[in-house]
Order: C-alpha cells, then sequence, then structure tokens
C-alpha cells in the first residue's frame, strides 16, 4: 500500500477531534492526515483559501498544490467535483462523519462511498468505494 494524504475539511482548530466542515469549500481549514499501511503517520492543518481567489476551483489547486491524494467531504458542487477529478483528487462521500476520526477510520475500514453526481449539493447516491487504504 502507498501513503496517502488525505484532506478533511474541518473546523478550528483542526486535529482528529476536529467536527467536520459541512461543506468543503466553506470550511475553516483541512486537516491533513498522511497514513501509510493503516497507520496515522502525520496530521497537519492547511488553512482554506477564499472562495474569491479562484471562485470554487481555488480549494481544487490549494488541495492539489499541497499533494492531496485524497479528500472526504460532506458536500460540493458539480464544478469542484469535476476540478477533483481532472487533477487526481479521491473525492469520498462522509456525511455520516462527525469529527477527522470518524472519517479517517471509515476510510480505513472501506465504508466510504466515492463521490458521485449524485452527492452534489442536494442529491444523493449509493455507489460503494472498495479498497485497502
Amino acid at each position: 500500500m502507498q501513503e496517502l494524504l488525505v484532506a478533511i475539511p474541518s473546523n478550528h482548530p483542526g486535529g482528529l477531534d476536529s467536527a467536520l466542515g459541512a461543506h468543503f469549500g466553506h470550511c475553516d481549514l483541512y486537516t491533513l492526515v498522511k497514513i501509510n499501511n493503516g497507520e496515522i503517520l502525520e496530521i497537519l492543518t492547511l488553512p482554506n483559501v477564499p472562495h474569491q481567489q479562484g471562485g470554487c476551483i481555488a480549494p481544487v489547486n490549494h488541495l492539489a498544490q499541497h499533494g492531496v491524494q485524497v479528500l472526504i467531504a460532506g458536500g460540493m458542487g458539480m464544478r469542484p467535483l469535476m476540478g477533483f477529478n481532472q487533477a487526481g483528487i479521491d473525492v469520498l462521500y462522509g456525511g455520516s462523519a462527525q469529527t477527522v476520526k470518524d472519517a479517517i477510520d471509515a476510510l480505513l475500514n472501506g465504508s466510504l462511498q466515492r463521490f458521485t453526481p449524485e452527492f452534489t449539493c442536494g442529491g444523493g447516491g449509493t455507489s460503494i468505494l472498495k479498497g485497502n487504504f
């Protein structure tokens, strides 16, 4: 298994116990979790960028520039979802997680769903992501 850098929209101050931000583009910051072989190696925080610095694509570019490979989010629109896909960042739906730790636990046990167009602002979906993280 490869090392992964996972971003999770969260509220200040970040870390495993932080509450998840409801929408990736409106969170205070991203908690970045580096994982290898199911082990957490490092936890960092990355401030979010304002939407006015490039609209809803600004956070896509921001996370891509920091080497993020996976984003766990509760909500986003179709344009940023397409941007993440083009940037090679896998987006997983973590809407039921309450904390960053809940989201990471769900990732590690393979229970997160891939974020599909049905999940974009106002939708629902049922595709399941299977994989070893």
